[in-house]
């Protein structure tokens, strides 16, 4: 069970806090630059949180960046760690490792998308 949190949970918790950034700063970006600036005003009307994700864009991206170098750290530091000597259960640990280490890749490229469209497309692009 540890060794799931330790291979999984860090890296799916990595991702889960990246893609709240996307919601926070990607999607209204994008809606707006393709023109759908009224569906981003329905989001907005029917989705007030949003409103509170972007006034709170700083900390969020320093929180979700904080859960991203953390799972690095752990996936770092325990890169050499034994897997089971049982065959099944080194399998899954092999496994675990090879996901857990997919989905960290995914949420630092996540996190780099919503931190580029909530720091610096709008300078770019408007």
């Amino acid at each position: 069970m540890r060794l799931a949190i330790r291979e999984a949970g860090a890296p799916a918790l990595a991702l889960f806090a990246s893609l709240s950034t996307l919601i926070c700063c990607a999607l209204p970006a994008l809606l707006v630059t393709i023109g759908a600036g009224a569906v981003m005003a329905g989001l907005v009307a029917n989705v007030p949180g949003l409103v509170a994700f972007t006034a709170w864009k700083g900390p969020l991206f320093a929180l979700s960046g904080a859960l991203l170098l953390g799972a690095f750290a752990m996936r770092w530091f325990t890169r050499n760690a034994p897997c089971p000597a049982d065959p099944k259960q080194a399998a899954a640990c092999a496994r675990l490792r090879r996901w857990g280490g997919i989905v960290l890749i995914v949420a630092a490229i996540v996190w780099a998308v919503g931190f580029f469209f909530a720091f610096f497309a709008a300078a770019i692009f408007f």
